[in-house]
């Protein structure tokens, strides 16, 4: 995942797109509604899209890269319906947002340097720690509480660091967000969920764009999925919108559970060769 930045001699998509039947193409689509559907309203969209992409026969890195072309759709969507029911300000979280962007470009450019093996290993246990904090935490409900820090603070310390790690390695960033937002920022969690979207948006497109100009994206297969994305997550974000902190809260412990959980059964993780099993 690291050399992710790096330019190389891309792999034309046209002799990918070949390869692929309708029937994959299909599974493409459907499986970009339920990461849609699930990344609106939790996070973690990425562990459902980027298996079902290398599941396909699309290589790791255009994976990768794909994938956070076709995520940018579920994002944009979430955003729209939250902001449609006033859950969050575009105009006045903007800047924010612009800090998640320069923050995921950063990443993707520092990726190669960045000792990857470590954040591996670290992260099934951070996301851990994010699902008990949920899953004990009294009082978690849709009503804000006191925040610990100023939105400016907040603005250029939490959302470019979230950024840079989601440019570097990606996943669980929807949770890190919505970590910060509930317990720095003091966010309910419905508003907290409403302005990851949008912050997570912006981490994407950072990112994104050095993953294009390394010429590592497959745009028709992208695009195909970001209509998927942008059903799903108008779906649920309507959900969530209704029914609030009663399903975002369990979803989003079953989403780092999950992911936590993938990615330690990855054969080439580092706990599994450091353990030996």
């Amino acid at each position: 995942m690291p050399q992710a930045a790096l330019p190389r001699e891309p792999i034309p998509s046209r002799s990918i797109l070949t390869d692929l039947t309708v029937q994959l193409l299909m599974l493409l689509f459907l499986a970009a509604i339920f990461a849609g559907f699930v990344d609106s309203i939790a996070g973690g969209g990425g562990l459902i899209t980027i298996p079902v992409l290398l599941i396909a026969g699309i290589p790791p890195l255009e994976s990768i890269a794909t994938n956070k072309l076709q995520s940018q759709f579920g994002s944009a969507s979430a955003t729209i319906a939250y902001a449609r029911r006033g859950h969050v300000d575009l105009r006045k979280q903007m800047p924010m947002a612009l800090t998640a962007v320069v923050g995921g470009a950063i990443g993707a450019v520092l990726a190669a340097s960045v000792p990857a093996d470590f954040l591996a290993a670290a992260i099934p246990f951070l996301l851990v720690a994010i699902a008990l904090f949920f899953a004990i935490k009294p009082n978690l409900s849709d009503l804000d509480s006191h925040p610990r820090v100023t939105p400016l603070v907040f603005g250029l310390t939490v959302v470019p660091l979230v950024g840079l790690y989601d440019g570097v390695f990606g996943p669980g960033a929807g949770s890190f967000y919505m970590l910060g937002f509930v317990l720095v920022a003091g966010f309910g969690m419905l508003k907290a969920t409403a302005h990851t979207k949008l912050i997570n948006l912006g981490s994407n497109f950072g990112s994104f764009v050095v993953f294009a100009a390394a010429g590592s994206v497959l745009w028709k297969v992208g695009l195909l999925m970001g209509v998927g994305q942008f059903i799903g997550a108008q779906i649920g974000s309507r959900l969530a919108m209704k029914n609030g902190a009663k399903i975002i809260k369990p979803l989003l412990i079953i989403s780092c559970l999950a992911l936590a959980t993938k990615l330690v059964a990855d054969p080439n993780h580092p706990l599994r060769l450091l353990l030996g099993f």
